[in-house]
């Protein structure tokens, strides 16, 4: 019975860590501006640059078709339809692991820590995107846009990821994210917050717990 309740006792202990993906876990910036450029040619429309594509990802699809392809914008259903298309197409040709993130995941899980990934990107490329990566195993649950109402930085997509581990957060737990739909997420769910200046993100003016500059640094900042 001792031996049960010491048991117990850890597995109450155990804190969770949150992760977005784009900008945070990968660098999809060339795959994205990729699809986006090619549903813009659908339509007969020049290309943009990769920093303008970049400047509009982390507030979801729509968001992300509404800016670069403004144009268009009254056709949103057509728009969905040919960029899932492209991207379903190119969506692992040059994203890549951040340098050191796949170390540096595995040492929070040998350590304790329960993982999972909150993303806006539809969770249709999700999953697939971290199984051809190899990271897929370390997480404990992963929710992506459309897997609940509500996208970052709402808190419920943050809430969803707890539940589908068994836990509830509090404010020992992390959110980590390169853009401040993750920051605001975080404090919204009453957590702490991790900022990712290595990614592609924007923090605007919302306040982070920590910074890291490389994903090296998350083992010496996520701590419980």
């Amino acid at each position: 019975m001792l031996q049960c309740r010491r048991w117990v006792g850890t597995l109450d202990a155990m804190k969770t860590a949150l992760f977005d993906l784009d900008g945070t876990l990968i660098d999809s910036r060339a795959d994205l501006a990729c699809a986006v450029n090619l549903v813009r040619q659908d339509f007969g429309l020049p290309p943009l640059a990769l920093d303008a594509v970049v400047a509009a990802i982390g507030e979801g699809v729509r968001n992300l078709l509404a800016r670069t392809v403004p144009e268009r914008a009254d056709q949103m259903e057509l728009l969905l339809e040919r960029q899932r298309a492209h991207y379903t197409a190119h969506f692992l040709d040059q994203t890549a692991l951040y340098p050191g993130m796949a170390a540096a995941l595995r040492t929070l899980k040998a350590r304790g820590w329960r993982l999972g990934v909150v993303t806006n990107k539809p969770a249709a490329f999700t999953r697939p995107i971290l199984e051809g990566l190899g990271v897929l195993d370390v997480f404990d649950a992963i929710v992506g846009g459309g897997d609940c109402p509500e996208l970052k930085p709402h808190p419920a997509p943050l809430h969803l990821a707890a539940a589908r581990m068994g836990a509830t957060l509090d404010a020992h737990d992390w959110m980590v994210g390169d853009h401040f739909t993750d920051i605001e997420a975080a404090a919204n769910a009453g957590i702490r917050s991790c900022f990712c200046r290595f990614g592609f993100g924007g923090q605007r003016a919302s306040a982070f717990t920590v910074a890291v500059d490389t994903p090296d640094e998350l083992l010496e900042k996520i701590r419980d």
